[in-house]
């Protein structure tokens, strides 16, 4: 096959469709050439100056270097700083140490703790700044430590001091993962700043293509900037706003658009690209430096539901049912009747201060009792503390048409039935406390999907009654993501994400991000 298979972008070619219609396609490189051409890149030399790899690598580096260079420095000063106090306080049990020892014993305490992180890959661009592999890889480093100073104990006969195994390396752990968590609020910002975002090319049918696009731009922080795609058909390729990305070749003429447009990540969606035709892209891509990234067909399925399993020759994935997660669910049900009751304890004095509240500012009840529906359609009473005036409920088909929210959930920002002091409860979500009482009885969660009411539930169609596959929650992964702020379908398939991803570490991270979401007030109203 030779150099030029692939058509000229930009060219109009005999047969390619009416001359009148204007070309949407991004010109690029005179000469295109398809991914089973084996000629290197660099001889292009009027084209491509270098290797195309080398110039991916010294793209990334411009972030990844200060990035891990950040990484680095903080966790070294984290645990020099912890080791050295503790170090100083060993005088309380006869150990003198002058301030030379103490530095020098500080600073080895450092070097084997960031050692240990480097061993367990902790400082590997792609995970710095990703969360769960980042936070797993300190725990795992911790536990090592620990180990490890057990381990020397034992063998040397040494006394070592408890504090150093008890206090000194989970505090260094937790500041550690502190700091990657300040760390990463310093990436996200890049990145939807620009400097450390992926330049990524989508390849795959067009309706596969334009939804990974739309998800990728909604989410910005998350570091690939979608630069064009690649579709079998460019021509039937439609830009239908600005700023949406143009197609910049045919899926035969990846490699050479890769290179062209100085790509980092080449996403491949849908199923025109699968068995040996990947393969053969991946080995194309290699001179280029770009990753290849395959988005499967199990939509929003990720994490701990997928396993990765071989048979037979063969790299299968397995896809875990939600219900079978015995285990977990035994968990997930003690942490909620257990931190329920700790928060409903805690909350009292200010529930009873609003109750009071609510009763004194305005006619009827401190609380309001509604019907919701919970796990696989079972019905239930949930509580919350009045905000509305009495009878509010009997007045939504009044206010409908003034909704602010599409689909099937009612809401509006500036609602009329709302009482002053109801404002001010939901404005720092005070009225959802009563619902503490609901998960210590067992009919809520402290983490699920919101319960809906029953006419919403009759209107649901099948894969929107998926989500009440676990139990409801006071508060959920929608809330956390723009909680009011978010469309009826964006809700949706966030609520279905977290049925079919849910874990005790998720759960965890949505209650962390619910205290900041309170906090901050944000899509409250």
């Amino acid at each position: 096959m030779s150099a030029d298979v692939g058509p000229r972008v930009g060219v109009p070619q005999q047969g390619a469709g009416p001359a009148q219609e204007p070309d949407r396609r991004v010109h690029a490189a005179p000469r295109r050439r398809s991914w089973t051409d084996r000629t290197p890149f660099v001889l292009e030399r009027e084209v491509y100056r270098g290797d195309p790899a080398l110039a991916a690598a010294r793209r990334r580096s411009a972030w990844t270097t200060p990035l891990l260079r950040r990484a680095v420095l903080g966790d070294a000063l984290v645990a020099a700083v912890v080791s050295g106090v503790s170090l100083v306080t060993l005088r309380d049990i006869g150990v003198d140490l002058t301030p030379l020892a103490v530095a020098v014993l500080a600073a080895g305490c450092a070097g084997v703790w960031v050692g240990v992180l480097a061993a367990l890959r902790g400082y590997e661009w792609r995970r710095v700044g990703d969360g769960p592999d980042e936070f797993s890889s300190i725990l795992r480093a911790a536990v090592a430590v620990v180990a490890a100073l057990g381990v020397a104990a034992f063998s040397l006969q040494l006394l070592m001091p408890r504090r150093m195994v008890l206090v000194v390396v989970p505090l260094v752990a937790v500041l550690t993962a502190l700091h990657r968590h300040h760390l990463r609020g310093w990436l996200r910002r890049q990145r939807r700043e620009g400097p450390a975002a992926l330049r990524t090319l989508v390849v795959g049918d067009g309706a596969s293509a334009r939804d990974v696009v739309d998800d990728l731009r909604r989410a910005p922080d998350h570091g690939m900037h979608v630069v064009g795609v690649a579709v079998p058909l460019p021509h039937e390729w439609e830009v239908d706003e600005e700023g949406y990305p143009a197609c910049l070749g045919a899926v035969a003429e990846v490699p050479q658009t890769v290179v062209d447009h100085d790509v980092d990540a080449v996403i491949v969606v849908g199923s025109h690209l699968s068995g040996p035709a990947l393969r053969r892209l991946s080995w194309a891509l290699e001179p280029t430096g770009a990753d290849l990234v395959v988005a499967p067909g199990l939509v929003e399925v990720t994490g701990p539901s997928v396993h990765l399993r071989p048979a037979a020759g063969l790299s299968l994935l397995h896809v875990e049912r939600p219900s079978s997660r015995t285990g977990r669910l035994l968990g997930k049900a003690a942490l909620d009747r257990t931190l329920g009751t700790a928060l409903l304890l805690a909350a009292s004095p200010v529930l009873l201060a609003a109750a009071l509240s609510v009763k004194l500012s305005s006619r009827g009840p401190a609380f309001f009792a509604q019907q919701r529906v919970g796990v696989d359609g079972a019905l239930f009473t949930m509580y919350k503390l009045r905000t509305m005036v009495v009878g509010a409920d009997r007045m939504v088909d009044q206010l409908a048409a003034q909704s602010d929210r599409d689909g099937l959930m009612f809401k509006m920002r500036s609602d009329p039935r709302v009482t002053p002091v109801g404002r001010w409860l939901r404005r720092f979500s005070l009225d959802e406390l009563p619902q503490l009482w609901n998960v210590v009885r067992g009919d809520m969660s402290l983490v699920g999907p919101r319960p809906p009411l029953p006419r919403e539930y009759v209107e649901y169609h099948d894969s929107v009654h998926l989500r009440l596959r676990v139990r409801p929650g006071l508060t959920g992964l929608w809330q956390v993501s723009g909680r009011a702020d978010l469309s009826w379908e964006e809700s949706m398939r966030l609520d279905l994400r977290y049925v079919d991803n849910w874990s005790l570490a998720m759960d965890a991270m949505i209650l962390w991000k619910t205290a900041r979401a309170v906090l901050r007030r944000s899509g409250a109203y």
